[in-house]
């Protein structure tokens, strides 16, 4: 009887093992009813809408000049670059060929831009290719590195600081991204990004950035840019697909203009 007691008793405590190890309970999405209904403070503002690069507001739609000190590897890419549009010609152009442009150039094209900003996350949906960033706002850190799946539009997550949206963002695919024509991002790229308002009414949007990459410049390179927001229906974003053989409008697609 006590052989039976004792089977008994290492039967309820592996019971109960079992139990106390039970898998955790999932993590919740952002767009979880349970997840978007907990209390967060009222943000500053929001920037859901439609936004347009400010063709008015000096170097908005290109990153620099000035550039920051270039390591070797990277000087030889950007040297490269100014010989060919010396020559008319343009190097390298990744984005002609249907690559994604990837952030930050994404946000300097001259394409509308939706933005939509939900409690838990704000998606950002470029006119030009239709670019998907995703900035979780939910708490959550940066994707285990072990996990991550780089991406050109790297993975964000922003919080509130005073009247900014701060998002910070890593984990960039290394081939085929560029900042600028010239200039290479690679996996070490990070970028800070500082989002207020400025205009009245909500009407200009300004985003300082801070971007390292130790592998591609010394230091930091800080720049600002603006765009407008528009509210107007021929404004709005649309599908649009890139195909090589759709793409003879865009003269850099051109392999005569095209420096391999």
């Amino acid at each position: 009887m006590r052989f039976v007691a004792a089977i008994a008793a290492a039967v309820a405590l592996a019971g109960a093992g079992v139990a106390a190890q039970a898998p955790p309970t999932p993590e919740l999405g952002v767009l979880a009813p349970s997840n978007l209904s907990k209390p967060r403070p009222k943000p500053p503002f929001t920037i859901t809408g439609t936004w347009f690069i400010d063709l008015g507001f000096p170097g908005s739609w290109r990153f620099g000049p000035p550039y920051p000190k270039l390591t070797p590897e990277a000087q030889k890419h950007f040297d490269a670059s100014r010989k060919a549009q010396a020559e008319g010609k343009v190097y390298r152009d990744d984005i002609g060929q249907c690559w994604p442009a990837g952030v930050p150039l994404i946000m300097t094209r001259v394409w509308s831009i939706s933005m939509v900003q939900l409690p838990t996350v704000v998606y950002m949906i470029s006119g030009f290719m239709n670019s998907l960033r995703v900035i979780n706002m939910d708490g959550r850190p940066h994707t285990d590195p072990d996990l991550l799946v780089r991406t050109f539009n790297g993975d964000s997550i922003g919080h509130w600081e005073d009247d900014a949206l701060v998002v910070d963002t890593t984990g960039f695919i290394d081939h085929h991204h560029w900042i600028d024509s010239g200039i290479p991002a690679s996996d070490a790229l990070h970028i800070v990004e500082r989002i207020r308002l400025v205009g009245p009414n909500g009407t200009k949007m300004q985003i300082e950035y801070t971007l390292t990459d130790p592998k591609s410049w010394e230091g930091e390179w800080k720049v600002t840019k603006q765009w407008n927001r528009v509210d107007a229906r021929d404004m709005e974003i649309a599908e649009v697909e890139c195909l090589p053989d759709l793409n003879s409008h865009i003269p850099s697609t051109q392999s005569k203009e095209n420096v391999r």
